[in-house]
């Protein structure tokens, strides 16, 4: 049976949840990942009104549609991150901002992911994708000299700062994916082991799985999978390509997003340089059995173009394992 395709609503936030759950139908997706900000899904809310998470579930049944997971990233991100700035700002709810006192700001986080985990109970479903941020992405480049010492504090942070709220996943019974990605505790297979290390190997704790991220680092996607088979919780299909002119380099050379030059760029499903057919091989493999969430992001192209387009992309993509051995015949 094909895995459900879902639209991961975070780019969408700009659209009230039922105009956009009604472009989603009409786009030919099954469901939505219910971003935690705009309208789509707000945590307060849904723990003070049971009212409210009906109202999420009949604007979705309205069009067809079903929700296997919401998604916290930019909360999430708050948790580890230092420093804490105007960005973050522009990011969070004002009362998980407060009065942006760094470290007010990291707790205040973390108590609304744990809050996020009890919403996602009350909402029936069983993962939240999201982001943990980072205390020493800052020093991704070993200079000023940069020791093991302030790495593995780095990674002992994450650990002191999410257990608790791991804690919290696992009495309500929900499980939490990590988007590996920059700017994250984990970033690429490496340091996807060193956080798994790091939290004592927690099974509440795993990964939404983004190509994307991986592919502009020169990190196999592919090779990710089996790596971590037991740890796919999530897959979102997100397209990227290294656009290296010889004028900028990987790192982005602080160009926007679509920027003439830039050394890396997201793209639509099809667009980029993702294997996308090695990667359905490999969730075969592991039998990941759920939703393939379209995260779209393409400064270069009309976004209900490329949803519609993603949409379909998936499902022509997304082959069943064959039933039995291909030689098995000559047996007979």
């Amino acid at each position: 049976m094909p895995r459900p395709v879902t639209l991961f609503t975070g780019q969408w936030a700009d659209l009230p949840l039922e105009v956009l759950a009604q472009k989603a139908r009409d786009f030919g997706y099954d469901g939505l990942e219910l971003a935690c900000w705009g309208d789509h899904f707000e945590v307060d809310k849904a723990l003070s009104s049971d009212a409210y998470v009906r109202s999420r579930w009949e604007i979705l049944e309205k069009y067809g549609l079903k929700c296997w997971a919401i998604s916290a990233h930019l909360v999430g991100q708050c948790v580890c991150d230092d420093p804490i700035d105007e960005r973050h700002k522009s990011i969070l709810p004002p009362y998980v901002w407060g009065d942006g006192d760094p470290e007010g700001v990291r707790q205040r986080a973390a108590e609304e992911m744990k809050n996020t985990a009890r919403a996602a109970r009350l909402m029936g479903v069983s993962v939240v994708n999201g982001f943990v941020g980072s205390s020493i992405w800052k020093y991704f480049y070993f200079f000023p000299p940069t020791g093991p010492d302030i790495v593995e504090k780095g990674f002992a942070d994450f650990a002191a700062r999410w257990n608790p709220i791991l804690d919290v996943f696992e009495e309500v019974g929900v499980r939490f994916a990590l988007e590996v990605h920059p700017t994250e505790i984990a970033y690429d297979i490496v340091t996807a082991k060193k956080a798994l290390e790091a939290i004592k190997f927690r099974k509440v704790f795993g990964f939404n799985f983004d190509p994307s991220h991986l592919q502009w680092q020169g990190v196999s996607p592919a090779r990710f999978i089996q790596e971590f088979p037991d740890r796919i919780y999530h897959v979102h299909m997100k397209d990227a390509a290294v656009t290296l002119d010889g004028y900028s380099g990987i790192l982005g050379s602080h160009l926007a997003f679509g920027a003439a030059h830039r050394g890396w760029d997201f793209r639509s499903l099809g667009h980029g340089d993702v294997d996308f057919e090695e990667i359905i091989r490999e969730l075969n493999r592991i039998n990941y059995q759920g939703p393939l969430s379209v995260e779209w992001e393409d400064a270069g192209m009309d976004r209900e173009y490329g949803a519609k387009e993603a949409a379909e992309f998936v499902r022509n993509v997304d082959f069943a394992p064959s039933a039995t051995a291909f030689d098995a015949a000559f047996a007979r």
